[in-house]
């Protein structure tokens, strides 16, 4: 993006810096559609440039959460930047919709748009602008707690994403070891965990009320702008997995007991080969995982490749893991230069190949929406955003080939990811059921808190483990959940995004050229569509069903047993 309208020079660095340009789009006299437009354009272009300061404040802080510079800078942003602009970004949003001529904003996805800045409208209340000043520093706890946290093993200390590898040990003396030195060390970070938990919630509930809702639930339901789908179809959702997915479960955990001929199937049991193979190594390290995922995308539709190809050149790609680096993976759109950041944890394993078409497909999306004139039209809701992802995740799958020479490793890789297709929505239900009941009771105490998980992840979680003498470890898994702290309610979107990934893989099995063609046609559209319509042009259907998830994990059952 060229700046026209912010001075080439200018870099966000106070407040008092950036104030001149939100005062003169304030003050500024609209009065006709055309100057109204070109307003817009100007407050997109400014917004591009904050949040793209802020992106890479937040980006440096996560790629080393030792640093305590780059730790000051991103909570500068927060407490001496954000809170001021808040109000204001208010005042701008109610001069959008108040103008006379918003009504002639009829092209290009201008209804979606003032659709959403009427509901920011809605829900603004000054006395929130502080308490979400001390959520998003609480909210950073949660990285920095999991950035310290290391085990050490055969002499060397590692982080406990490259520790999990153990897991995948064909000798159980080794996986059973290295587990309860996982799960020792997360007990270690147990309470601060829950008491970061708990203070969490009592600020979020606080905004609820402010905002003149009952409950968080409600009101982030609402925030999360769900235009298009109600509370009541997250419940059905929950119903609709736990009756057509779990089973599924169950039914592959009873079958890998069998193959390990174990009559007693334990947590550290549930990652390693049923077959008694070795784990799949795809890569060797992240300059290889670059060149693969280049060669994969690039069989897809060489547009793809390039997108990941520029990414490189640009440096925004962080792939390894490391001691004092954040946990997880992320794709940061970056709206200014449009040329996104991805960031994740690798240690040569399957899942760190699942990561990276990940967030590559999420990196696609950010280059074909680039060109869109606002930026909240290259900002889409997360069941579209996740869609791009996971779907990708699948349509790659096709080509996996570059990854594994071998026929055999490839049908295990294969398998491998339908498993986690499988597992998935059964864990998204039960988090975003967890949620559910969290924020409706948001006086629990702790082991409420935890009578509740464990009836929940009792209905969404294996039958086949054996947790017997390890409850405690179950009744903290939660934890693991980033979401949960940092991004509250945004997780179902992975749900309702999983099925549409599936349909969009099955479309691929029928005709790969059409089904990629309307996956970039989808993608396109930024959110200019509503999510309906959006799937739509994808080619299939926004549903969650009984009887479409059915469908769903019935064709994915299939696949599996061919493999």
């Amino acid at each position: 993006m060229q700046r026209h309208y912010v001075k080439k020079e200018f870099t966000v660095t106070t407040w008092e810096l950036l104030k001149p340009y939100f005062d003169e789009l304030e003050q500024r006299n609209i009065r006709t559609p055309e100057e109204l437009e070109n307003w817009l354009r100007d407050y997109s272009e400014l917004s591009a440039v904050v949040s793209e300061n802020m992106a890479w404040r937040y980006i440096k802080m996560t790629c080393d959460t030792a640093n305590t510079e780059l730790r000051d800078s991103f909570n500068d942003f927060v407490q001496n930047i954000e809170p001021h602009m808040a109000p204001v970004a208010n005042e701008l949003n109610k001069k959008i919709i108040e103008s006379p001529h918003a009504g002639a904003l009829t092209k290009n996805g201008y209804n979606i748009y003032l659709r959403s800045i009427r509901n920011s409208v809605e829900l603004f209340r000054e006395e929130n602008i502080p308490l979400n000043t001390q959520l998003q520093e609480l909210e950073q706890q949660f990285g920095a707690i999991n950035g310290e946290q290391s085990i050490e093993h055969d002499g060397e200390k590692m982080t406990l994403q490259k520790a999990a590898v153990f897991l995948k040990n064909l000798d159980r003396n080794v996986r059973k070891e290295v587990y309860y030195k996982i799960q020792d060390r997360r007990a270690m970070d147990e309470t601060a965990l829950n008491e970061l938990f708990t203070r969490l919630v009592k600020l979020r509930h606080k905004v609820a009320l402010n905002a003149g809702f009952k409950n968080y639930r409600d009101y982030k339901h609402q925030s999360l702008a769900r235009f298009d789908y109600k509370v009541q179809d997250c419940l059905n959702f929950h119903e609709a997995v736990k009756q057509h997915a779990v089973p599924l479960i169950n039914e592959h955990d009873e079958n890998r007991r069998k193959k390990l001929g174990l009559a007693d199937y334990r947590p550290w049991d549930a990652s390693v080969d049923e077959e008694g193979l070795p784990p799949l190594k795809p890569f060797a390290n992240a300059k290889e995982l670059v060149e693969k995922t280049i060669t994969c995308f690039s069989r897809l539709d060489p547009y793809f490749g390039d997108c990941i190809r520029t990414m490189e050149a640009m440096r925004r790609l962080d792939l390894e893991s490391r001691l004092g680096k954040a946990p997880g993976g992320y794709q940061y759109p970056l709206y200014e230069t449009d040329v996104p950041f991805i960031f994740m944890n690798s240690v040569g394993l399957h899942r760190d190949l699942v990561t990276m078409v990940h967030e590559g497909g999420h990196a696609v999306h950010s280059f074909l929406d680039k060109d869109l004139d606002l930026v909240d039209f290259k900002s889409p809701p997360s069941e579209v955003a996740e869609l791009a992802s996971m779907s990708m995740e699948l349509m790659s799958m096709e080509h996996w080939e570059v990854f594994f020479t071998s026929p055999a490793e490839l049908r295990r890789a294969k398998r491998q990811q339908l498993e986690s297709v499988m597992d998935t929505l059964p864990w998204i239900a039960a988090i975003d059921k967890f949620q559910h009941w969290i924020y409706l009771n948001p006086e629990h105490t702790i082991e409420q808190r935890y009578k509740a998980w464990r009836h929940i992840i009792g209905d969404f979680g294996s039958r086949v483990i054996n947790y017997n003498g390890l409850e405690k470890h179950l009744d903290r898994r939660w934890q693991v959940q980033l979401h949960l702290f940092e991004v509250p309610f945004y997780y179902i979107e992975y749900g309702f995004a999983q099925l549409g990934a599936i349909a969009v893989w099955r479309n691929y099995k029928h005709n790969p050229k059409q089904a990629v063609e309307n996956y970039k046609k989808a993608l396109a559209l930024g959110y200019t569509k509503s999510i309906p319509e959006i799937y739509e042009a994808a080619g299939i259907k926004f549903d969650f069903s009984p009887d479409y998830i059915k469908e769903l994990m019935d064709f994915v059952r299939e696949e599996y047993n061919r493999l």
